[in-house]
């Protein structure tokens, strides 16, 4: 496995930007639950193993099932998903 890249280090802007983002994002209207499925399906895309543990685990804490997180990578095939959660899904591809 490689090293994971220090984004603080290497890109400290880009690291302040994300970070403004989530401080913004945290004291919006938008469903925290559907920020982590974004999350999650972001990291997916991405492949980041470590940020798919992490946000796995914050969206657990917030009481999302074990069954809609096993289903994320195939959300196009389950209606597990509401129209909202689908059309978000859709977006972060």
């Amino acid at each position: 496995m490689e090293n994971r890249i220090n984004i603080q280090k290497v890109e400290p802007a880009a690291y302040q930007a994300m970070f403004g983002l989530e401080k913004y994002l945290s004291t919006s209207t938008v469903d925290p639950i559907l920020l982590e499925l974004i999350k999650m399906r972001a990291s997916q895309i991405n492949g980041c193993a470590f940020c798919l543990n992490m946000h796995s685990a914050d969206a657990r804490k917030m009481g999302e099932t074990e069954q809609r997180l096993y289903l994320l990578n195939a959300w196009k095939e389950t209606t597990l998903f509401t129209k909202t959660e689908e059309a978000v899904l859709a977006l972060t591809e």
